[in-house]
């Protein structure tokens, strides 16, 4: 994403312009465009044209709107399966995520007047304007991030069993399925082993041409090259891979050894990458990016939950209730809280991220596009890792006795007067 203007007043209104670039900034845009902010982007109007003579024709005018948001759709993209995965194109990949934003137009134009209704199809390299009330520390830090020049996919995969491959590519906030394979391989069964065989070469073969177009191996910024799947499929893809490249004299790939990591996981499906990246050898090799460290922090959570209860909260009151005490460790909280339609839900969890990191905690911002922000997502999307364990009904019962405690003063102070 690049970073065209920015202007932030001292009351923390004004306005970002930006540039997407790929599906990832579509991601990005998603989770800043609120309801009540003023977006300005290219669009295509139909324009109805009435003659003196009363007849009446219409055309398409490309044009620049700006909306008062009302709603706001993404779409992640989608792979091809089968033949599809097959006769695809050798050209670089375009983004394929969609992001419409809905509201009235703010801004009268020659073609459009002034309160009326418009869908934006935001594009790729085509200039956004958001304009807020009040930028607000995460929306501001999302901007910060998603500008670093040079940002990419840090791990490519392949999550594959036998006649089956899914090519992904992860980076800080998503995960992406670049493409599909599905070649059938008949069981191996006295007096069919060719046959057996014949089915394997055509799935490996499938495979390797795919590995070519949609994973970026060169790339510097790629870490890591995951093949994961059960049994013994990922050793036998992983020297298929070497072999050809080999063969084939493709020295950028036999360079790209050391960045390739075979993982065992129990199903040959993409949701089993949370399996791969709680795996030791992915931990050590990218101990460092955004989201290894999150499959970490989750994981230990969860194991907390069932050893050590009291240092492991979770849901929006309690975690409240623990920030206010000073005792959370860890924050772990998912981007979908944040794009709440009432202001005050998503201001009261920007305060929870604000107050943890003043009191030197870790805060990690988990990406719904990612599976272990899924997996967040299904136990409220917020949890904490305490320092020091507590007991929530303890501290709850000490909650209501301050609170019944304050009202009873307010009552007398009220008597009194």
């Amino acid at each position: 994403m690049k970073l065209v203007g920015k202007h932030i007043n001292k009351d923390h209104s004004g306005y970002v312009s930006i540039r997407p670039e790929d599906d990832e900034d579509m991601w990005h845009l998603y989770n800043l465009i609120q309801e009540g902010d003023n977006v300005r982007a290219p669009a295509i109007r139909r324009v109805q044209n009435v003659s003196a003579t009363g007849s009446s024709e219409s055309h398409r005018v490309r044009t620049t709107l700006t909306l008062t948001v009302s709603r706001v759709e993404f779409s992640p993209s989608t792979a091809p399966t089968g033949a599809e995965a097959s006769s695809s194109s050798t050209t670089p990949l375009e983004p394929t995520a969609s992001l419409q934003v809905t509201g009235r137009v703010a801004a009268e134009n020659s073609h459009v007047k002034l309160g009326a209704f418009h869908t934006l199809d935001i594009e790729a390299n085509r200039d956004v304007r958001i304009e807020k009330l009040e930028w607000d520390s995460i929306a501001l830090e999302r901007i910060e991030e998603a500008s670093i020049p040079g940002r990419g996919a840090e791990v490519g995969a392949i999550v594959c069993g036998e006649g089956t491959a899914a090519f992904c590519l992860l980076s800080q906030h998503m995960t992406v399925v670049r493409q599909r394979i599905a070649v059938p391989v008949p069981r191996k069964r006295t007096g069919s082993a060719t046959a057996h065989e014949r089915g394997l070469s055509r799935f490996y073969d499938t495979l390797y041409q795919t590995f070519l177009r949609h994973i970026p191996y060169s790339s510097p910024s790629l870490r890591a090259i995951v093949i994961a799947s059960p049994g013994w499929v990922r050793d036998a893809v992983f020297d298929h891979i070497m072999a050809e490249a080999t063969r084939t004299g493709n020295r950028a790939l036999l360079g790209a050894r050391p960045k390739f990591v075979r993982v065992h996981i129990n199903s040959p499906h993409v949701h089993s990458l949370v399996e791969v990246l709680k795996s030791p050898e992915i931990v050590s090799q990218l101990k460092e990016t955004k989201f290894a460290r999150e499959g970490i922090m989750l994981d230990k959570f969860f194991k907390m939950l069932g050893s050590d209860e009291q240092r492991a909260w979770y849901g929006p009151d309690h975690v409240s209730l623990a920030v206010d005490r000073g005792a959370v460790g860890t924050l772990l909280i998912s981007d979908e809280l944040f794009r709440a339609s009432d202001p005050q839900l998503r201001k009261r969890y920007v305060t929870l991220v604000e107050d943890v990191r003043e009191k030197r905690g870790e805060v990690l911002i988990f990406s719904s596009m990612h599976e272990s922000g899924q997996q967040l997502n299904q136990i409220t999307g917020i949890a904490a890792i305490l320092n020091f364990p507590l007991d929530v009904e303890v501290v709850e019962a000490e909650e209501r006795e301050a609170k019944e405690e304050a009202e009873k003063k307010l009552q007398e102070s009220a008597e009194g007067a």
